[in-house]
């Protein structure tokens, strides 16, 4: 039941805009009252999908940015868990900050 809750709660946060409480502490974006980091989210949570599709995302967190020089990191950690076994993943997403143009994708396992 646990497992199923977080997927609808994902869903509706990366799908929909739904955030939780928690969520909207993080920057948002002043039109629409939708995270600005959501369309990386979106592309944090299909790229880890595409590389463990064998694996059930129960957990999302939005861990913040960093500029290096033209360009912006958004980072994310995901948690996995596939077969009995659960991991995180960290997510950084590169891109040139005034085309968004993705420059880079990296993962990184991790055991918390």
């Amino acid at each position: 039941m646990h497992s199923f809750f977080i997927a609808i709660s994902l869903s509706m946060f990366m799908f929909t805009g739904i955030a939780s409480p928690a969520a909207t502490e993080s920057p948002l974006s002043v039109d629409e009252g939708v995270p600005a980091y959501a369309k990386w989210g979106k592309m944090a949570v299909k790229a880890t999908m595409a590389k463990y599709p064998d694996a059930e995302i129960i957990d999302y967190l939005y861990s913040g940015n960093e500029v290096k020089d033209d360009s912006k990191v958004e980072k994310f950690k995901l948690w996995l868990r596939q077969g009995n076994k659960e991991f995180g993943v960290r997510i950084n997403i590169r891109y040139h900050q005034d085309t968004e143009k993705v420059e880079g994708i990296t993962f990184q396992e991790t055991s918390k």
